[in-house]
């Protein structure tokens, strides 16, 4: 008898995400806690939010300034795998996990990776875009809202062709960015739901080229409603 994964049909791409993302929380968590690394471990977070996160300010520097080095670029992916702790990395695995087996059952390999990376990207650089100075966008929720726009998009397919009302598609993200503003009504604004609306609204689009079909399915469509 076969003996089953325990991650089931959930595509590697987003295992291999998944468990880059754990190692590295779980290495800088047990870095906090003076588990691992010595007395200097406690600060290796910090440290990696400055090495890998991605800022206004890198922005400036590869937008206005020209400089394409690998140091900076590298900065609009890397930021993904650094959660701000051990809570918001358990939110982001188990969403990324129960979002990317969903989507990825439906979408290709090669176009599930290119809506990740989009998402992520143009994450950053809307965040990196609309504020400024030395504040650290990280954390892998711009490319969760990516995948939640991707769930929309095929959602709002379903419903089309059942002839029900299509904005019910739209019902998940409502109720995500309800309880965002409650949040900052409680604790205070984050700047990240800039970067997350921004991987949602990447995530949808895209998905419009990339779920199966693309964009000529689309256009099919969008003839046979007229």
């Amino acid at each position: 008898m076969q003996e089953e994964s325990p991650f089931g049909a959930v595509p590697p791409l987003v295992v291999a995400l998944t468990i880059v993302a754990a190692l590295v929380e779980a290495i800088l968590a047990l870095g906090a806690e003076g588990l691992v690394g010595g007395p200097a471990a406690v600060g290796w977070r910090s440290q990696a939010v400055a090495d890998w996160g991605v800022s206004p300010l890198v922005f400036e520097q590869v937008a206005y300034r020209g400089d394409w080095s690998f140091d900076l670029v590298r900065r609009f992916v890397t930021y993904a795998f650094i959660q701000g702790g051990v809570t918001p990395a358990l939110f982001g695995i188990a969403l990324l996990l129960a979002l990317g087996k969903f989507v990825g059952e439906i979408f290709h390999p090669v176009a599930l990776a290119i809506l990740l990376l989009l998402c992520t990207v143009m994450g950053a650089v809307a965040f990196c875009a609309i504020f400024s100075g030395p504040i650290a966008l990280i954390g892998l929720f711009p490319a969760v809202y990516g995948l939640i726009g991707a769930f929309t998009y095929l959602l709002w397919l379903k419903l089309g062709g059942l002839g029900q009302n299509r904005l019910t598609a739209f019902r998940l993200i409502g109720v995500l960015m309800a309880f965002q503003l409650a949040f900052s009504l409680l604790f205070g604004a984050s700047p990240v739901w800039v970067a997350e609306v921004a991987g949602f609204v990447t995530g949808f689009a895209s998905s419009v080229l990339l779920a199966p079909g693309g964009w000529s399915g689309f256009v099919e469509r969008m003839r046979a409603r007229g």
